[in-house]
């Protein structure tokens, strides 16, 4: 793996600072929206198992979707937090906005509109063709 310093990625210590303060907002911003996710997780099972009497079809597949929605959520969460993560450890080592298919710099438009990418665009294109 090709690692890059501070000076090989032409960015001061003060651009790497605000890179990783804004890094770690998002992940603490989304390791809140993970613990609200889970409370109100656990608010809907309490509700559920309180309330089965006269429960028809229809409320129990609701119910079953409201749940598979709530855990669907939650792992969404989880996923973003650790692409946040993984950017951060990359910064740590003096590789993030560096592709990890290619090692070419990632356009900065592309990291300020997903910080935590870790490809160009032309790896990502392919790494898709590659799954369709």
């Amino acid at each position: 793996m090709l690692v890059h310093d501070t000076v090989g990625t032409g960015r001061s210590q003060a651009e790497t600072d605000q890179i990783r303060l804004s890094l770690q907002a998002r992940h603490d911003e989304l390791t809140e929206e993970y613990q609200q996710a889970v409370q109100q997780s656990q608010v809907l099972r309490l509700v559920e198992v309180g309330d089965t009497a006269g429960d028809d079809q229809a409320d129990s597949g609701t119910k079953t979707a409201e749940r598979d929605t709530a855990q669907s959520l939650l792992r969404t969460i989880l996923d973003r937090r650790a692409q946040y993560e993984h950017a951060l450890a990359r910064l740590a080592e003096g590789t993030y906005g560096f592709c990890e298919g290619c090692t070419a710099p990632i356009p900065v438009e592309r990291l300020e509109i997903f910080p935590s990418a870790t490809t160009c665009v032309a790896c990502k294109q392919t790494r898709e063709r590659r799954a369709a």
